[in-house]
């Protein structure tokens, strides 16, 4: 296995669980107006969006590269995919309601709910790919 396509998968794992269980709720929690925290949220997830597709294509294309020659399970395929579309749709179909604030909560919600299902995909990526103790 690929040293760069686990620390791929962490990447992508960390970045989104920082970001979003961390970096966020701190600044709701500390900038001075819930509109300033938001707009500030919406481009720490774009910039999130855009890492989370860098990384879903390494990980793909490394089950391509002959010189790599990384075989990833069907799951955890499917998980990077799931992971890729999951932040597509939170980017180009659910922000745009969010920034309209057009029905506030349902919008939030259901990104809420696609970000958290996005960072259980890389998750699991991160932890296929991740040798267990017993292995070593």
């Amino acid at each position: 296995m690929s040293r760069l396509v686990v620390w791929v998968a962490a990447l992508w794992c960390c970045s989104l669980g920082l970001i979003g269980f961390l970096v966020v709720p701190l600044l709701f929690a500390h900038l001075p107006t819930p509109a300033v925290a938001g707009s500030m949220a919406a481009k720490l997830f774009q910039a999130q969006t855009w890492l989370s597709l860098v990384c879903g294509v390494i990980l793909l294309v490394s089950t391509r590269s002959k010189r790599m020659s990384v075989v990833l399970a069907p799951e955890v395929l499917l998980s990077v995919m799931g992971g890729m579309l999951l932040a597509l749709l939170s980017e180009f179909a659910i922000t745009p309601h969010i920034v309209a604030r057009d029905n506030l909560r349902l919008w939030h919600s259901i990104g809420s709910i696609m970000f958290v299902l996005q960072w259980v995909c890389a998750t699991l990526v991160f932890w296929k790919l991740t040798p267990s103790a017993s292995a070593r």
